[in-house]
C-alpha cells in the first residue's frame, strides 16, 4: 500500500524523467532544423540540460527538508569544489549552509546504442570523483565540518542492448562470479551498491526508462538498494540531521 508521500515522490520522479526524454528530443529537432546534426545520438546529449528535471527535483527536496537559509547552487559558475588529485571538480548540484558543504551530487545519463565503453567511462569517473573529494575532505579542503552527502544518480535507457547479458573476458584470471550473466543494467546496479558499500558515495541511484517515456515519464529500478526512492530518503535524512544541527548551534 502506497502512501500519499510515496505517490508524490513517484510523480515528481516521473516529471523529471519526462523532462529528460523531451529535452533530448528537443535538442535533436533543433539541430536537424539548423542543419548541424551531430553524429549518432550526440545531438541529443550536447544540449547539457537533459538532467535539469532531476536538478529541480533535488532542489525541492533540499528546500523542503534542509536547514533554514540553505543555499542550493545549480548554475555552472558556482558548482566547482576543490579536489585533491586535481585542483577542482564541477558538480551538478552543490548545497551549502553557513559556509558548510551539506551535499554535492552528480547526475548522469546513459542512452544507447553504445553501452560497453560508455559504461566503463561512467564507472571510472564515478570512482575517481568520489576518491578525489573524500581525500580533499580528509585533508581539510572544506574546513572542520561533518561529512557531507555525496550522491551519484544515473538514468539508463531500458533497451534490448542494456538488458542483454554481457560476456566477461577472462584471459588470465577469473572475474568475480557476480559479473557472470549480468547485463549493463545489472552492472550499473552492482556499481551503485558497491559505490555505497565501499563508502565512496553516501547514496547512489539507478533509474531505468525506455526512450518512449517522454509522455508517461515511466521509470523502473533494478533493485531496492539502488532505487531512487532510497536515494531521496537518504538525502532527506541527511538534510534533516543538518537542520537539527543548525537549530542546536543557533541556540534557544
Amino acid at each position: 500500500m502506497t502512501t500519499k508521500t510515496q505517490e508524490d515522490g513517484e510523480n515528481a520522479v516521473r516529471k523529471a524523467v519526462r523532462a529528460f526524454w523531451r529535452s533530448r528530443a528537443s535538442a535533436t529537432r533543433k539541430q536537424v532544423k539548423s542543419g548541424k546534426l551531430d553524429q549518432g545520438a550526440r545531438s541529443a546529449v550536447t544540449s547539457g540540460k537533459n538532467m535539469d528535471g532531476f536538478v529541480r527535483l533535488v532542489s525541492r527536496v533540499v528546500k523542503s527538508c534542509g536547514p533554514k537559509g540553505v543555499d542550493i547552487f545549480t548554475q555552472r559558475a558556482v558548482l566547482t569544489l576543490p579536489g585533491y588529485f586535481r585542483a577542482a571538480k564541477l558538480w551538478d548540484i552543490v548545497v551549502m549552509h553557513r559556509g558548510e558543504l551539506i551535499a554535492a551530487i552528480e547526475l548522469k545519463s546513459h542512452v544507447g546504442p553504445s553501452f560497453g565503453n560508455n559504461f566503463n567511462n561512467r564507472m571510472e569517473e564515478a570512482v575517481g570523483t568520489a576518491k578525489d573529494i573524500w581525500t580533499a575532505y580528509r585533508e581539510g579542503a572544506f574546513g572542520t565540518q561533518p561529512q557531507p552527502f555525496i550522491g551519484w544518480l544515473i538514468l539508463v535507457e531500458d533497451a534490448p542492448k542494456s538488458r542483454r547479458p554481457v560476456k566477461v573476458e577472462e584471459p588470465h584470471f577469473k572475474a568475480f562470479p557476480e559479473f557472470t550473466g549480468k547485463s549493463y543494467l545489472g552492472r550499473y546496479d552492482l556499481l551503485c551498491q558497491r559505490l555505497v558499500s565501499e563508502q565512496l558515495y553516501t547514496s547512489a541511484a539507478l533509474l531505468t526508462s525506455k526512450a518512449t517515456a517522454g509522455r508517461s515519464g515511466r521509470f523502473g529500478s533494478v533493485s531496492s538498494a539502488s532505487d531512487v526512492s532510497t536515494f531521496l530518503a537518504n538525502l532527506t535524512g541527511h538534510l534533516v540531521a543538518a537542520k537539527l544541527r543548525a537549530v542546536k548551534l543557533s541556540g534557544p
